[in-house]
C-alpha cells in the first residue's frame, strides 16, 4: 500500500475547512495505508528516502499527526489513516523562553514545526534516562501523546532554571513544580 504519495493525502485535504488545526479526534478512518514517510531523530520529514524540504508541506502533515492506543503514529484523514514511522518524538523544541522567577515563573517552548506549548499541568516535561549510556533526554508534551524532545541547547537553557525544592530538582512553570533530576543526582 506504499502506492500512496503525499501529494495523494494532499489532494484528499482538499476537501476539508480548517482553520488552525485540522478536527481529527472527531474523523475515524477504517483504510489504513503505509505511507512510506519517517520522522527521523532530528525532527525532519522524509518520503521513502528523500528529505521533505518544503517546510510547509511537513507543517500540514504535522497537524494530521496522531498517536493511536496501539502505540503507533499516522496522518488521519476523514477517509483514511496513513502508518508513519517516528524514530524518537515527532517533534523537536527548538526555542525556549522564561517569564518570571519562582513559582510565578512561566516556561514557553516553540517547536519545529511552529507549535508554541506552554509547561503546565497539561503539558508538562519529563526526563527519560537511556538505560544503555545514562544519557538524559528532556521531553514536553505537545498535544493528544504528542511529544517534543528538547534540542541540546535548549536542554541546556533549561537545565539552568533548575532548583532545589523539598529535596527535589527541577523547573517551576505556570505555578507547577516539574522534578526532573533526584536530588542525590545533583548539587
Amino acid at each position: 500500500m506504499v502506492g500512496e504519495t503525499p501529494y495523494s493525502l494532499l489532494k484528499e485535504l482538499e476537501d476539508v475547512q480548517f482553520k488552525d488545526r485540522p478536527p481529527i479526534h472527531l474523523w475515524d478512518p477504517q483504510k489504513v495505508s503505509n505511507l512510506g514517510l519517517i520522522i527521523s531523530d532530528d525532527g525532519s520529514w522524509s518520503y521513502l528516502g528523500s528529505r521533505i524540504t518544503r517546510h510547509r508541506i511537513a507543517r500540514l502533515f504535522s497537524t494530521l499527526l496522531r498517536l493511536e492506543n496501539d502505540g503507533k503514529y499516522y496522518l488521519i484523514t476523514p477517509q483514511e489513516k496513513y502508518l508513519i514511522e517516528v524514530s524518537d518524538a515527532p517533534f523537536i523544541a527548538i526555542l525556549m523562553q522564561e517569564v518570571g522567577n519562582g513559582r510565578h515563573q512561566s516556561v514557553f517552548f516553540t517547536t519545529n514545526m511552529g507549535d508554541q506549548i506552554t509547561v503546565d499541568e497539561e503539558h508538562p516535561l519529563r526526563l527519560k534516562i537511556d538505560l544503555n549510556s545514562g544519557e538524559p533526554s528532556p521531553y514536553v508534551m505537545v498535544r493528544d501523546g504528542l511529544e517534543a524532545k528538547l534540542s541540546r541547547n535548549v536542554y541546556y537553557q533549561l537545565m539552568e532554571l533548575l532548583v532545589k525544592e523539598d529535596n527535589r530538582i527541577g523547573v517551576w512553570s505556570e505555578n507547577v513544580f516539574f522534578e526532573l533530576l533526584e536530588s542525590s543526582a545533583c548539587c
